[in-house]
């Protein structure tokens, strides 16, 4: 039997830290388990170098090897994984079905663990120069950019993080934040403060990434004084927000006026067998350990699910 014929107790749509946990947990309750994510392992933490809040690593441990290694410890357990793209969902009846790049799967119970991924700036040269200078992930793209000079925009913790691994590399890094005050935690704005490299402009915004074949410099504007100037840069690198990965849904389930899934206590959206966990959802803390937390909890909400539908059933 196929993957595609096959009827799993649950699909784990997303294999970040919320989607992996659920794996995990569903898997020891000797459920079926498939996880479809459509890049590495780990999701978007697979793109941070260090992760140094998540307890249990007092040196901090490497957003991919983290990633690999919820991965390995769910198929530890017999999660099954699946490489594809989703591109839309039936969540009509009983059974649950995920139409993918890779064939269309079923599942008694269905969890969302999709995720987010970053907002575009929305600026004049951003999608023409998007992989040709404009980037959303230092670890990805910040050895490109070798003794270069380039632009992080954002002032909370992601902004911060990348900022100071981008100094690894580059030989100068300005932190472009549009308010006169940084929002990442207190040690982050303590080691970009103390960075040489880093020079930070405050009250600032990008309104235009200049240059033909890549990019060459960034137009900015001091909201303040409200005088534009422009800087010569090789890179431009953007955490100015978040957007749910819910497209493929296409408004099926109740959502947050930014987006998000909304779903209770027990991680249950208003469609039944329907759950949802990790950043994708509703929520005032998006970290590791609150995608694991609700991993957990959305794969003991199913496993409880399948066990009331089994015991109706047995009652027919």
């Amino acid at each position: 039997m196929t993957r595609q014929e096959k009827i799993y107790d649950l699909l784990v749509l997303g294999g970040g830290p919320a989607g992996l946990t659920a794996a995990i947990y569903a898997s020891r309750s000797r459920l079926t388990v498939l996880v479809v994510e459509q890049m590495l392992s780990g999701g978007q933490i697979a793109t941070t170098e260090k992760v140094e809040n998540y307890p249990g690593f007092p040196k901090g441990i490497g957003g991919m090897e983290l990633g690999q290694l919820l991965e390995e410890q769910a198929r530890n357990f017999g999660s099954e994984m699946a490489l594809a793209t989703i591109e839309k969902v039936d969540l009509d009846g009983e059974i649950k079905k995920v139409h993918t790049t890779d064939g269309a799967f079923q599942g008694r119970t269905l969890i969302i663990a999709t995720g987010t991924r970053s907002s575009p700036l929305g600026v004049p040269g951003e999608e023409e120069l998007k992989g040709r200078g404009v980037s959303y992930c230092v670890t990805c793209d910040g050895a490109f950019f070798q003794d270069g000079t380039v632009v992080i925009v954002g002032g909370g913790d992601s902004a911060l993080e990348e900022a100071l691994v981008m100094t690894k590399y580059a030989a100068k890094v300005y932190i472009v934040h549009r308010r006169n005050e940084l929002r990442a935690v207190r040690i982050l704005q303590e080691r970009a403060k103390a960075n040489p490299k880093i020079e930070i402009l405050y009250n600032t915004v990008v309104r235009k990434i200049n240059g033909k074949d890549s990019v060459e410099s960034v137009t900015l504007e001091n909201l303040e004084q409200n005088n534009g100037w422009e800087i010569e840069v090789n890179g431009i690198f953007l955490y100015v927000g978040l957007l749910p990965n819910t497209e493929f849904l296409n408004g099926v389930l109740t959502r947050s006026e930014n987006g998000y899934l909304i779903t209770n206590d027990n991680m249950e959206t208003a469609v039944p067998g329907v759950f949802a966990a990790g950043d994708v959802r509703k929520k005032t803390l998006r970290q590791v350990v609150t995608a694991v937390s609700d991993g957990a909890i959305s794969a003991i909400s199913a496993a409880k699910y399948l066990d009331q539908l089994t015991e109706k059933e047995g009652m027919k």
